[in-house]
């Protein structure tokens, strides 16, 4: 009898490297998620509909084949290889129709990923029809089931990507999730392990393994059934009846999993692997059938179930895909015994401290840590799982070396002692990384204790008050929720912003996740004892009236809000009380270029403005985190002639929305000039008709704390006649509000107009370090734009005279007899002006609004022979 192609040995391009790209763009997508958008979505389904279906698309196959012990078909190998190919293309369609949001893309992705799994139902039917009579036809009966199932979640899934209204977004998404998860996956899993998990323990199977699954399989699939039904269809306590009873159907097939595992306990990382994934998926269904069914509404469902969802594909979906992985590679890549278990051992090396990272980092992101913790934990979560790619090609190299046979012989195992050393090892490197986190940020473990303690001391009524509340147009509504002393108060927040991102943060603790356009979130406010006041914590947010008012019936207010800004704590010192406008600069100190761009001969200047979020020093030992266009404050100078035509694309890789205005374009500003949300891009295209020194800003309100916050820059537009000179420097006035070191704009300042510095370009008093170059008798031009927000300046140059003006798209003084002193503009005003200086010394240039000039509106012209 030949061999079927799906147990063929050796490398196999199509089945054996998808896996590992799918696994790469996991780790890439991992780091560079705050660029990425929807990087949740993305890796959840890199992982479920990348790796996993691939891998569930090939080792099935093996599996079938295996235990149907069918012969081999011609072409079976090119069928196979189509059908990997559909279902590879057919996901990279989907993640880029969604990351896109191109919904025919989505569409016709789900269409082909769906059509390459019913292929594969097809050809495993046929098999089973074709087969004698043998023990383990059940599990072929799963793996149809699973192929059944994946078309209903992908239906469901174009729908999600469409855009569902109301509690029909959470309905769906739990369907989509347990017709997929637990059914294309689940189902296909639990199948397997029946013949697999015994093999990975190297022993025999229990008497009763057959019996047990035979058993379980109408379960699972009639509590898949009513699940997905509940889901759609019915109130949320049925949907948690259908995983309760998901997890009785487990329950019959674990039986014989754990007699197998007591008479002979795992030993090797893929057993490890795969029963620590078990567990997760059983502890995530039981976390899942409590907090579904006795969520109030389907708004609480939903982000109790979406809050899940990373703990069920990485503790099950990616540890049961890795362990299994790890068996069945060196079983593919055959050689005969030598070279199989030269591959087990390189796959099986570190493994005790993999799943102890692993699992452990994992129980601590389950946790109400601080946020440094969490991302410390998921880093070393991420490195655990992703050390599977580089010990795959080294188990691969040791199995060709065994094929040649000059692999040295190596001692089987570890001793049980080393065993645990490392398992102990790997939780120990976990609990350091928690108390680096804590370290890091001490202040955060108070606010998670803060957060989970009472709200007061008052009697509890046993109800709950649901209110919901919608965030738009800086507003909350209603903007008043009445509640009566001692009721439980849970708020369902849903931004309905076309373009803002907003929160919702308690005075008593309690706050939403930043919610995107359309995005929603259940704040559990706790029993309340009294009044507390709620706001919006994006920068200017709650300057700008959004803010809300909880009144507890029955009580005087008890419960005051604490002062913020903007996010700030009010115990929080300002970065102002750092500031020594006397402090010298590093001597790495490089400043921001002055020089003004030169001109070249394009007539289509073309540009991409990243909006990104830096942190930056504004002054010696002052930093903030600044907002910025490509990653400068100011912003890239454009530089152009009348009739010029400037492209840019503006993209928004901030956390918050953002836009742009060009005031050297003249344009309806509806459009390019509308507010984008994170990951969000536009074009904004203009001619330039008038020549002068233009502002180009962020316009999204509030204006002046994006403004403020670094969001401005220049476009230079020369006038026709202009003559040559020697030097020409662009300088920007600006303020500085300062919050918190590495913190963002104190918007109360800002209100209240009371700058912490005044500067140019960006940076207190740095022309002073960093003088701007001239010789003596060189015509020097300097354009000046004042980008505000707030105040007015009056450019001077002390010892030098202006014999050129120019302010506001004319000229104010031409070379004669006359001069000029200064450049009055006020902000959004711009100008030029010229001047030659007689000898050489130090010139400094200065804003005679001298109050001004002494907080870091200052600098100097060097001046040499």
């Amino acid at each position: 009898m030949s061999r079927s192609t799906a147990q063929a040995r050796g490398f196999w391009p199509l089945r054996d490297l998808p896996v590992v790209f799918w696994l790469l763009a996991i780790g890439v997508v991992a780091l560079a998620h705050p660029v990425v958008p929807a990087p949740r979505w993305l890796l959840i389904h890199l992982l479920l509909l990348g790796a996993v279906s691939h891998a569930i698309l090939v080792w099935s196959r093996h599996f079938a084949d295996a235990l149907l012990r069918t012969p081999a078909r011609p072409g079976d190998r090119t069928s196979q290889s189509r059908r990997l190919l559909l279902l590879n293309g057919g996901a990279l369609l989907v993640m880029a129709g969604v990351s896109l949001a191109v919904w025919p893309l989505t569409v016709a992705g789900a269409t082909t990923v769906a059509g390459a799994v019913v292929w594969h139902g097809a050809v495993l039917a046929g098999q089973l029809r074709r087969s004698l009579p043998g023990r383990f036809r059940s599990t072929v009966r799963y793996y149809l089931a699973a192929a059944a199932l994946l078309p209903v979640g992908a239906v469901l899934g174009t729908l999600l990507a469409r855009g569902l209204a109301g509690p029909w977004h959470d309905r769906a998404v739990l369907a989509h999730a347990v017709v997929n998860v637990l059914g294309w996956m689940g189902l296909t899993v639990v199948g397997t392990l029946v013949t697999l998990w015994p093999t990975l323990l190297r022993t025999r199977i229990a008497e009763d393994a057959e019996r047990s699954a035979r058993r379980a399989l109408p379960v699972l699939v009639g509590a898949l059934l009513l699940t997905a039904a509940g889901a759609l269809t019915a109130p949320q306590w049925v949907a948690g009846l259908g995983l309760a009873a998901y997890v009785g159907g487990l329950a019959l097939v674990a039986g014989a999993l754990v007699s197998t595992a007591r008479s002979r306990p795992p030993s090797s990382y893929p057993a490890w692997s795969v029963a620590a994934g078990l567990l997760w998926l059983t502890g995530c269904l039981v976390a899942a059938s409590l907090s579904v069914g006795l969520a109030d509404t389907w708004l609480e469902a939903g982000e109790r179930f979406r809050w899940l969802t990373p703990f069920l594909a990485t503790g099950f979906g990616a540890q049961v895909l890795l362990g299994a992985l790890s068996y069945l590679i060196p079983v593919a890549l055959g050689g005969g015994a030598v070279p199989v278990r030269a591959a087990n051992e390189g796959l099986d090396r570190g493994g005790a401290l993999r799943i102890a990272v692993v699992n452990a980092g994992l129980l601590v992101c389950v946790l109400p840590v601080p946020s440094v913790v969490r991302v410390l934990a998921s880093m070393l979560v991420l490195g655990g799982l992703a050390a599977f790619v580089p010990l795959l090609l080294l188990a691969i190299r040791a199995s060709r070396r065994a094929k040649r046979g000059d692999l040295p012989a190596r001692p089987p195992g570890r001793p049980p002692g080393q065993v645990a050393g490392l398992a102990a090892t790997g939780v120990a490197v976990v609990l350091v990384a928690v108390a680096t986190g804590v370290a890091v940020d001490p202040s955060a473990l108070a606010d998670v204790r803060a957060m989970s303690a009472p709200s007061s001391d008052v009697a509890a009524t046993g109800r709950t008050t649901t209110v919901r509340v919608e965030a738009a147009g800086m507003r909350f509504t209603p903007g008043t929720i009445e509640v009566p002393l001692g009721d439980r108060l849970v708020i369902e927040v849903v931004n309905t912003d076309h373009d803002a991102v907003h929160d919702l943060v308690l005075g008593s603790g309690p706050a939403t996740d930043r919610l995107a356009p359309g995005d929603s979130a259940t704040l559990d406010a706790g029993v309340i004892g009294g009044d507390v006041d709620g706001w919006c914590s994006v920068v200017g947010h709650r300057q700008m009236g959004m803010t809300l008012e909880v009144r507890a019936i029955g009580a005087a207010p008890l419960v005051a809000a604490v002062p913020h800004h903007d996010g700030h704590p009010a115990h929080a010192a300002s970065a102002a009380d750092d500031l020594d406008f006397a402090a010298e600069v590093d001597d790495g100190f490089k400043s921001h270029d002055p020089v003004l761009p030169p001109l070249d001969d394009d007539v289509v200047r073309r540009f991409t403005f990243p909006v990104t979020e830096v942190e930056r020093e504004v002054a010696p030992g002052v930093t903030q985190r600044l907002w910025t266009f490509g990653g400068t404050a100011p912003g890239p100078t454009l530089h152009g002639r009348v009739g010029d035509v400037f492209e840019i694309t503006l993209v928004n890789d901030g956390t918050i929305g953002h836009s742009i205005d060009f005031h050297a374009g003249s344009l309806a500003p509806d459009q390019p000039m509308r507010t984008i949300a994170p990951g969000d891009s536009l074009v904004y295209r203009f001619t330039a008709t008038r020549a002068g020194v233009w502002m180009y800003h962020c316009s999204t309100m509030p204006m002046s704390a994006h403004i403020a916050n670094g969001m401005f820059g220049a476009v230079v537009i020369e006038p026709p006649d202009l003559t040559p000179v020697e030097r020409s420097y662009l300088l920007l006035q600006s303020e500085l509000y300062l919050g918190p070191q590495g913190g963002t704009v104190d918007t109360a300042k800002l209100i209240e107009e009371r700058p912490d510095a005044v500067v140019f370009n960006g940076y207190a008093n740095q022309y002073d370090a960093r003088p701007l170059e001239a010789q003596v008798g060189e015509r020097i031009r300097i354009w000046v734009l004042n980008a505000g927000p707030n105040r007015a300046t009056s450019f001077h140059v002390v010892g030098g005279q202006f014999d050129t003006a120019y302010a506001e798209g004319d000229y104010l003084l031409r070379p004669g007899a006359g001069g000029s002193q200064s450049l009055a503009l006020t902000p959004a005003q711009g100008g030029f002006v010229e001047l030659s200086l007689p000898e050489a010394g130090r010139y400094p240039f200065v804003s005679h609004v001298m109050v001004d000039a002494e907080r870091g509106a200052h600098g100097v012209i060097r001046v040499t022979p």
